[in-house]
């Protein structure tokens, strides 16, 4: 979490500036047209599609706050400007993040998760929310399967057996794919029994979460507060920081956890 409280403490400390920086229409174009690229007086007037009389007078005010500089005949962002741009993004992907999943995180045990993997939630930026329905009621189940069965190679962290991915996962043995699971200690001689799988360890407890990564995909189950496994949503996705992420998360909770 020490990452996000940085955030915030960083916001805190260049809110004035930031204010000035972003309370105006104008500003906001031309300075998102720099943070893309440096760029001359003609390709901001191509790029934003504003006056030049606006954009001189607004590129003057910015020089004299010392935000931009003018150099090659180009105009530059001044690191600090970038900096502050990039900490306000970067707080909105955590803010927004929270709002989008409010409803997989409210009422579910995430305090398990271990804190390097929650202070780098940001990378989950892209991640969706899948739901089941009254049409189909299995949809988080088989989508899970369908995950599994398409993987090149497979980590898991599984806190209940469900013989279904065993047997999908028994059929990625026999192909040859690398299969890993990390699995709850009171079925990991279920698993030692039904699986094939050669990688196995476990962890204590039972209420903990389920997380599959493969080459392609991840995918983050949650347990409900009443202890009950959260069969009707997860989130998921094939971005590749949210792939990072899902990688990070297996590597921080074995080191942690298993035997």
């Amino acid at each position: 979490m020490n990452k996000n409280k940085n955030y915030l403490n960083n916001y805190e400390n260049v809110f004035e500036e930031v204010k000035y920086t972003t309370n105006s229409i104008i500003r906001l174009k031309i300075l998102a047209a720099l943070y893309q690229k440096p760029q001359n007086m003609k390709e901001l007037t191509k790029t934003t599609k504003l006056k030049y009389s606006s954009i001189s007078n607004i590129l003057h005010g910015l020089e004299l706050n010392n935000l931009i500089y003018h150099e090659s005949n180009k105009y530059h962002l001044t690191n600090a400007l970038k900096i502050q741009i990039q900490t306000v993004l970067e707080i909105k992907e955590v803010i927004n993040l929270l709002n989008d999943f409010f409803n997989i995180l409210d009422g579910h045990i995430v305090d398990i998760i271990p804190e390097q993997s929650v202070a780098e939630l940001y990378l989950l930026g892209k991640a969706n929310l899948l739901e089941s329905n009254d049409v189909d009621a299995y949809k988080i189940y088989n989508y899970i399967e369908n995950t599994i069965k398409e993987a090149e190679k497979i980590q898991c962290i599984l806190p209940f057996y469900h013989v279904n991915f065993n047997k999908k996962f028994n059929t990625l043995v026999k192909k040859r794919k690398h299969v890993e699971i990390i699995v709850s200690e009171e079925i990991h001689d279920i698993y030692e029994k039904e699986s094939k799988i050669k990688y196995i360890s476990s962890f204590k407890g039972k209420n903990n979460f389920l997380l599959i990564v493969t080459d392609k995909t991840m995918i983050l189950g949650l347990f409900k507060e009443n202890g009950f496994f959260d069969q009707n949503r997860i989130l998921t996705s094939k971005n590749k920081d949210s792939l990072k992420w899902a990688n990070n998360l297996f590597k921080n909770f074995k080191n942690k956890k298993i035997k």
